[in-house]
């Protein structure tokens, strides 16, 4: 038997059992209420920006076209006076989130298609449960997680909010773990 023969039902609970327990992390808890302060003064600032109508994408200000022009006196000036800023514009109006569960799934899909992979190639028949969870589970948390680091490292992104989003990847780990030591072929 191949790799989605065997484990196509794990696959799929897991990312179902991970895709609910999101939903509680993110609607039912407070957990990441604080991950987005209200800029001060928003409004203001939102009448300052909107005449610009800044198309939907990720901004840096101030930025330079090459690396050359980050060492001039000028863009120097720019840094040191302020604001600088990273930022992600989105489409004005509401947005629905209906493409971007969509999109999670998917992703959640992926995840556990890497995990089976990882554990048809290093775990046989009849494993047991413990090697079963460390062999998934690190997969899993490896897919879910560490990728989130680059942000605060390199865009100076809260490290409460990727230590958050890493006990979240830890979570999800744990569900991918439980599900495929549950579901693995005997």
């Amino acid at each position: 038997m191949n790799l989605i023969q065997l484990l196509w039902l794990p696959i799929v609970l897991s990312s179902v059992f991970v895709f609910l327990v999101g939903a509680l992390i993110h609607m039912a808890t407070p957990w990441h209420s604080s991950d987005y302060k209200k800029l001060p003064n928003q409004d203001p600032v939102m009448d300052a920006l909107r005449p610009f109508s800044i198309p939907p994408g990720d901004y840096m200000v101030p930025r330079g076209e090459q690396m050359k022009d980050m060492r001039t006196p000028e863009f120097k000036e720019k840094i040191t006076r302020g604001p600088v800023i990273v930022m992600t514009v989105f489409p004005n109006g509401m947005w629905g989130i209906g493409k971007n569960l969509v999109l999670w799934f998917i992703y959640l899909i992926v995840i556990g298609s890497f995990v089976a992979y990882m554990g048809f190639h290093t775990l046989p028949a009849g494993a047991s449960v413990r090697h079963i969870v460390r062999v998934t589970g690190l997969t899993a948390f490896l897919g879910y997680a560490p990728a989130l680091w680059q942000m605060s490292i390199w865009y100076r992104r809260s490290w409460g909010t990727t230590i958050k989003a890493t006990i979240d990847g830890a979570i999800f780990a744990g569900v991918t773990a439980a599900t495929f030591a549950w579901l693995w072929p005997k």
